[in-house]
């Protein structure tokens, strides 16, 4: 390319100009990211913003790649925490798309995947619980499941707990008398389990019902979770009737307390909307440089329960971009219902409607609405992320005043960022099994936290050994791998002769 033709861009506003650095010196901050710059086409497609490390700072799209890189170049009307991501650069990494679409989906990915500092990251990415009427046996079960939907059946869901799935799980067994039971242990049963005795379970086990009144049972149970419960109530009340009428009491009861238990299931859900079926809400509370975004499930007309996320950011992020990259992250390996609600209006909501509805194959709408239902249920979801983000405020205030003291306690410049406790365990030298557990400025970090299976090597009950062992493991693989996070100092304190 001849000089002439080569692109050039603006002079720098607002970033210090630099002197080229001399030869063989590698190029950082601006220079790196211009030189990057005049290289790049205009088309969509992932960036990567790497230190001079090799660490991945950022991840982004863009419908032109030569576009969005020379905002970064410009230096002009970037927040702090940009500023200093573009200082820190080393190079500059692109992966070139056919569409926009298809780079926010790898973006997503890419995202979840390098955890870049600087982008904002959904932090909690456990699994939903489902239930499921498992069909892949002759005698239906009704089940709680998590995980791929690798056997025969209806899934339902998801639910935003355990102990919500938990809930409804003992409130259908009551209501439809399903068994919940094995394969292994349902053909094994010669006679009633206690889950009969207790009026959970018809005992299909035992032929204590036929195979057509259970096949009955199953539809109930799927009618209510496909939203059809006001109908199955209504047919069941009509029935309670009849056998009333025809002075078969033992009958009418056992049909009254399926319908109180249906009852109680709707009561305990709180919101039932009217004007929809099946969404996702999110609404974002912001805070202190912090946020919180509450989901909440509905499903078949029914709320499924709801569940508090507290995403990693920069204090300058929006709430349309925090909602953009949360949702993004957040389907990326789930699948969305045709509509999503949200508290305020997700940057490129377009583009996210395109990519959603592209993966699940069918219409995904995001909306942000401003009266109604909608709106009401929004509201109550936006008064729930305002008080959880104040709860883990609080206890995040309590968390650095220990943080505090331990820096104190050990003549530390300041406070640590990431604590690592290890301990190991043994029966009389077998069984060894050593843990590691993670603390930081929120508590505890559960997904980070370790077990090393020790049984392998012979320590004959040496526990200075055995601990020498598992942290030189755990330092190894971190080097190796650039696992997770690098501790503070190490501190660690035990009882008298054990280190």
């Amino acid at each position: 390319m001849s000089g002439a033709d080569k692109p050039t861009l603006p002079p720098l506003v607002g970033l210090p100009t630099e002197a080229a650095p001399p030869l063989g010196e590698a190029l950082k901050g601006v220079e790196a990211v211009r030189d990057a710059w005049s290289r790049l086409p205009s088309r969509p497609g992932v960036y990567r913003m790497i230190g001079v490390d090799g660490e991945v700072l950022y991840v982004g799209k863009a419908k032109s790649l030569r576009n969005r890189v020379g905002q970064y170049a410009q230096g002009r009307g970037h927040s702090n925490a940009i500023y200093r991501m573009i200082q820190q650069t080393a190079s500059l990494e692109v992966i070139i798309t056919e569409t926009e679409t298809e780079a926010l989906l790898l973006e997503t990915n890419l995202i979840k995947r390098l955890k870049p500092r600087f982008n904002v990251l959904m932090r909690d990415d456990k699994s939903f619980p489902y239930i499921a009427i498992r069909t892949d046996h002759p005698t239906a079960a009704l089940q709680k499941h998590r995980g791929a939907k690798s056997f025969k059946g209806k899934y339902y869901g998801p639910f935003a707990s355990a102990g919500a799935v938990n809930r409804t799980l003992n409130t259908l067994q009551k209501a439809f008398l399903l068994r919940s039971c094995t394969d292994a242990t349902f053909s094994a049963r010669t006679r009633p389990c206690m889950l009969h005795q207790i009026k959970r379970c018809a005992a299909p086990c035992v032929k204590l019902v036929d195979e057509e009144e259970y096949a009955g049972l199953v539809r109930d149970a799927q009618d209510f979770l496909e939203g059809r419960s006001v109908d199955l109530q209504d047919r069941l009340a009509a029935e309670m009737r009849e056998a009333s009428d025809a002075l078969e009491f033992e009958n009418a009861a056992r049909l009254r307390n399926r319908i109180r238990a249906l009852a109680s299931v709707r009561a305990a859900q709180g919101i039932n909307p009217a004007t929809f079926d099946e969404a996702d809400v999110f609404a974002l509370h912001q805070e202190g440089g912090q946020s919180c975004v509450q989901v909440f499930f509905f499903r078949a007309g029914q709320n499924w329960g709801n569940r508090a996320y507290f995403p990693r950011h920069n204090a300058e992020e929006t709430t349309p971009d925090i909602l953009s990259a949360f949702i993004a992250q957040f389907y990326e390996d789930r699948e969305p219902p045709k509509l999503i609600l949200t508290s305020a209006e997700p940057t490129d909501r377009e583009l996210l409607e395109q990519a959603l509805s592209l993966r699940l194959e069918r219409n995904v709408e995001i909306r942000a609405p401003q009266r109604g239902e909608k709106k009401d249920i929004l509201d109550a979801a936006l008064l729930n992320a305002r008080e959880a983000l104040g709860r883990r405020m609080a206890e995040s205030g309590s968390v650095a005043k220990l943080l505090d003291g331990v820096a104190e306690t050990f003549g530390l410049s300041e406070r640590p960022e990431r604590i690592e406790v290890y301990d190991n365990s043994h029966i009389q030298g077998t069984s060894a099994l050593g843990a590691m557990i993670v603390a930081g400025p929120d508590g505890f970090v559960k997904n980070q936290y370790r077990k090393f299976n020790m049984e392998r090597a012979r320590f004959n009950g040496d526990d200075f050994a055995m601990m020498k062992a598992m942290i030189g493991r755990r330092f190894a693989r971190m080097l190796a791998e650039r696992e997770g996070e690098e501790p503070s100092p190490p501190l660690r304190g035990r009882g008298q002769g054990e280190g």
